[in-house]
This record gives structure tokens, C-alpha cells and sequence, in this order.
């Protein structure tokens, strides 16, 4: 509990009241009056309005990470289609919150590194007030559309999925930061996070090793329509410190000190500032996390069916529309294109001398061809996984869509994959052939689920 003096103190300062409208614009608000929330939808317009709340004994502030043409007229019982004509873009907040503070600061630096290693200048951060960080892109780095979807329609799918591919990218380096901050200490882990021991620890050729995903606390699946995060200079009703912006280059030099209302100053580094953002300069970060979802979809797909493959290759007569197209060349999409074609021809049968021939072909047909090196690399890292993983499903927005090559004829609305297509038609070929066998027929050999 906050008592009112304290945040009567702290929201009458006139430059804390300037930052929170600043944050505000475009936003729906919530207010928290320490244990309960006010009525939603609300707005903030003025620096009056900030004090005037707090005075009714406001403890803190919330906005959506959503921005909204008119916040007013939301409502719970509104539709997907009617939340995304009222919405005019989403800001990327990333919640990291580990429970322990130091290991907070190690995840928000990962997590800063890793948006900048994709290019990105307009990262920002603050302090969440309590245990964790915020880390923000600000909507204006992102594109208007990608892959023929509008991105202001594309909340909360989007942000979970970079979150995901972010967790993915930085997990093995945090947890061999956890372990040098702990000096390989294992029982300092334990006794900080009261986990037990078989949630920590696992074994790798009866080599004792540490499960960072035990406690990297990165808010993903919460993150929903109308999700809410707190606003910069808010207080926090548990630690009654302030959730504070800062430098993100300094994030392992943070002190909670730092967030005692008496002590924060305001930062110059605003939290979601727009200011720093150049259009499309979270593109490559959006695109990379889409992949990634994609192929972790596939891999999960996998699970659930099962596709017999054929033991010799299967001619290319059967392939499929899409398939074809993608053969002709490609304007756009071309590592989509790749990762497709690849998973397409080890299910149907092609060995990896075959595959790379025609890859090769392949790729002098595009406007602009792959760098060889990465085409070799990507069918190099396939042959070592040593794993069959089928091509996206047709239905696969991403995908098949996504480039334009989804142009199905007749057999097509009978197969809901591309290595099924061709399959299922060379199953019916050799049913037609009365038990003859030539080259090409499938022989079921070995399956692979989708």
C-alpha cells in the first residue's frame, strides 16, 4: 500500500506529470488506486488530470501497449475485426521479470543486445519498479505492411512472436551469464529463486547442467488485446518505487536506488520515445521472428500426423502449382522459398545431391539470387539435424500465400501440404498401375508427421 502523501508528493511534481501525458497519447488508460483498478476505457489529455487523480489517492498509472484512433470507444464485447479498425498500431513492450533482480538486468541486457544486433535504434527501457525491466520498440520503427498483412493488424500475434524469438536467440548466453554471476554455484540459484533442485538442474551425459529456461521470465502468452503495462514514472503499490526509463547501454549498471521518488530525476532516454525511430527499422527483426514461429509451428506440426515417405524420388511431374512457381524464381521470399523447397523434396524422396542440383538452378532463376554460401549452409544444417520436417502447410499465410505462389488447381483442395499432394498423387498412380512398379512409386520406407 502507498499512502496518499506519498503519491500526492510524487504526482505533483509538474515534470513527472508532463512524462506520463507524454506517454499517454494514443493510449487507453487504466489507473490503479493501490489494490483496485478504475473503470476502463480511460484517457489522459492534460498534466492536470494526472494530479487531479491523484488526489482521489491514485497509487499508478497503466496505457496499452496498443494505440487506438479514439481509446473512448472500446469495449470488451468488441470483435477481432472491430479491435483492428479502431487500432492504429501497437507498440513492442517486452515484460522481463526473473523474480530475482540481478538476474532481471542480465535477461534486459540479453534482450537489449539482441534487438540491436538486428539493427534497431529506437530501443528503449525502463525499470519496472519492482524485480524487472520493460524493454520497447515504438511502433513507428515497424513496417506498414509485411508480407501483404497491415502490421497494426498483426497485435498480439506479433509481439508474442518476437518475444519467442528473442527468448530462443538469448537463452543459452543468459544462462551461461547466471552461472559465471554465481560462480557456478548452483545451491546460490536454488536458495535465491526457492526452486527445487530437478526444476534447475539436468543431465547431459551424467554432466550436471543449468535449465535457464527455469527462470527466464519473458511475458509472452499474457500479452493479449488491451494488455497494459505501467507507465514510465509510475509508481509501483509493492516496492513504492518508481518504474524509471533509462539508458539501455547501462542497464547493468542500475540501482533500485536509482527509483526512490526523492531520487529520479528524468531521463533523457524516454521510454518508447518516437523521436529515435526510422521507419522500418524493426523489418528484419519482424521477418526473422515470423520464420522463426514458422518453423517452430512446423516442428510442432510434426507431432500430430504422420506422411509416409517414398523410398526413391518421386518425379517432378507430381509437383504441386506452388511448388513449380517457386522453381520459376522469385521476386520476394526467396529464404522462404528455400526453406520450403528443402523440406518439400527430402519428403518426397530427393537425396541431398539432387536437391542441391536443383537448388542451385533454382536460385539463378530469382531477381536476385541467395548467396551461395547461405544456400549450402541452409541444406548443410537440414542434412545434420538429420530430422524430416515437411513444408509449411498450404493454409500457411507466412508461406505459400505470403510469396504469392498459392495458385491451386483442381487436386489441391483434396491435400492440405505440398509433399502430400505429391505423394497422395503418386499413391494414386501406382493404385492405377494395378501392382506394376517403375521408378517413382512410393514405397513406404520410413514416416515423418506433420
Amino acid at each position: 500500500m502507498i499512502p496518499i502523501n506519498v503519491s500526492l508528493s510524487h504526482y505533483k511534481r509538474s515534470d513527472i506529470q508532463e512524462e506520463i501525458i507524454a506517454n499517454s497519447k494514443d493510449r487507453e488508460i487504466a489507473v490503479r488506486f493501490n489494490d483496485k483498478f478504475s473503470k476502463r476505457p480511460d484517457t489522459l489529455r492534460h498534466k492536470n488530470d494526472v494530479l487531479e487523480l491523484a488526489k482521489q489517492g491514485a497509487t499508478s498509472f497503466h496505457a496499452s501497449e496498443e494505440l487506438w484512433r479514439n481509446a473512448l470507444q472500446l469495449d470488451p464485447s468488441m470483435r477481432r475485426h472491430e479491435l483492428d479498425n479502431l487500432r492504429s498500431g501497437w507498440d513492442l513492450v517486452i515484460d522481463i521479470d526473473c523474480g530475482i533482480f540481478d538476474y532481471s538486468k542480465i535477461a534486459a541486457d540479453l534482450v537489449i543486445k539482441a534487438l540491436k544486433f538486428h539493427k534497431l535504434k529506437s530501443v528503449s527501457c525502463k525499470f519496472s519498479g519492482n524485480k524487472g525491466f520493460h524493454i520497447g520498440v515504438p511502433f513507428q520503427a515497424f513496417p506498414d505492411k509485411i508480407r501483404d498483412k497491415e502490421t497494426k493488424n498483426m497485435f498480439p500475434e506479433a509481439p508474442k512472436k518476437i518475444a519467442m524469438y528473442i527468448k530462443n536467440m538469448m537463452l543459452k548466453e543468459f544462462g551461461t551469464r547466471i552461472m559465471e554471476f554465481e560462480k557456478n554455484d548452483f545451491n546460490k540459484i536454488l536458495e535465491k529463486t526457492g526452486k527445487k533442485s530437478n526444476d534447475i538442474i539436468y543431465y547431459e551425459n551424467k554432466i550436471r547442467k543449468f535449465n535457464p529456461e527455469s527462470i527466464l521470465e519473458m511475458d509472452t502468452l499474457l500479452i493479449s488485446p488491451r494488455h497494459l503495462y505501467r507507465m514510465p514514472y509510475s509508481l509501483h503499490e509493492k516496492s513504492g518505487l518508481v518504474s524509471t526509463p533509462l539508458n539501455p547501454e547501462k542497464v547493468m549498471m542500475f540501482k533500485k536506488e536509482f527509483a526512490i521518488p526523492k531520487n529520479v530525476r528524468i531521463s533523457r532516454h524516454r521510454f518508447l520515445g518516437k523521436n529515435n525511430a526510422d521507419k522500418n527499422e524493426a523489418k528484419q527483426l519482424l521477418t526473422e521472428a515470423l520464420d522463426f514461429s514458422v518453423k517452430k509451428e512446423t516442428v510442432k506440426l510434426k507431432k500430430e500426423h504422420e506422411l509416409e515417405i517414398p523410398q526413391n524420388a518421386l518425379p517432378e511431374e507430381l509437383f504441386p502449382p506452388c511448388v513449380k512457381l517457386i522453381l520459376d524464381g522469385l521476386d520476394e521470399g526467396r529464404k522462404r522459398g528455400l526453406f520450403t523447397l528443402i523440406n518439400y523434396f527430402t519428403s518426397i524422396g530427393w537425396d541431398y545431391d539432387m536437391i542441391e542440383k536443383k537448388l542451385k538452378e533454382w536460385n539463378a532463376k530469382n531477381k536476385e539470387p541467395l548467396r551461395e554460401v547461405y544456400l549450402l549452409g541452409q541444406l548443410k544444417y537440414h542434412k545434420q539435424m538429420r530430422k524430416r520436417i515437411l513444408p509449411p502447410n498450404c493454409d500457411n499465410e507466412m508461406y505459400m500465400v505470403g510469396i504469392g505462389v498459392c495458385k491451386p488447381d483442381s487436386f489441391c483442395s483434396r491435400i492440405k501440404n505440398p509433399a502430400q499432394y505429391t505423394t497422395r498423387k503418386a499413391w494414386l498412380i501406382n493404385r492405377g498401375n494395378k501392382g506394376k512398379t517403375k521408378k517413382g512409386d512410393i514405397i513406404p520406407n520410413q514416416k515423418v508427421k506433420i
